[in-house]
């Protein structure tokens, strides 16, 4: 049975296999939101959203994958857990969010944003080093999304690289780790997971 939903942004078909899919994959709880708003409110960067976490979660909920995986939401969002903290049904949005990046990357949804690029590239770096390091990090993207040839944002992003430098927020080398081994073994049961 498809269910055509009509609102400000237009119609759309709901879609209840992707809310089953996003259900499925893990004990997330996305059932239990009755829109509380608790994770919109208490949400650090929700202010960069184009959608606040309350509405990103009914949007799910509806079937809305159109406008979900269009959103830039789940990518801007930072894992911090101060929704998951927040919620009075102990819903795991931060689970939800990174289960819709997944869903994002399989489906080749990522040309709308330079985000899933900064994600994979961020991963790769706590990969390669065991956390992040963030000289390698800005380097790395710069080259993979060619931004390093913006030349108009040169001299800003120089200006800006050496301020954090010389107060000590870059570090030259990455520090090193214990558990260098267990970092491995997570990436591999995680990449073995996700086939």
């Amino acid at each position: 049975m498809t269910v055509r939903l009509v609102s400000q942004q237009g119609t759309e078909s709901a879609d209840p296999t992707f809310t089953r899919e996003v259900l499925g994959a893990g004990v997330a709880h996305l059932e239990r939101c009755y829109q509380c708003q608790a994770c919109s409110s208490g949400c650090p960067v929700a202010y960069a959203f184009d959608y606040a976490p309350h509405q990103l979660l009914r949007m799910v909920q509806l079937g809305l994958k159109e406008r979900v995986l269009d959103s830039t939401t789940y990518w801007l969002c930072a894992s911090c857990e101060t929704c998951a903290t927040r919620c009075p049904n102990d819903i795991e949005i931060v689970q939800i969010m990174d289960t819709l990046r997944h869903i994002a990357l399989r489906e080749g949804r990522t040309q709308q944003t330079g985000l899933p690029l900064f994600h994979r590239t961020f991963l790769s770096t706590i990969k390669s080093n065991g956390k992040v390091h963030e000289l390698l990090l800005i380097l790395r993207y710069m080259l993979i999304s060619r931004d390093i040839f913006k030349l108009n944002e040169l001299p800003s992003n120089i200006k800006m690289g050496l301020n954090m430098f010389t107060r000590g927020k870059l570090a030259i080398l990455p520090a090193k780790i214990k558990g260098m081994a267990n970092i491995k073994r997570i990436f591999q049961q995680t990449e073995k997971k996700n086939g």
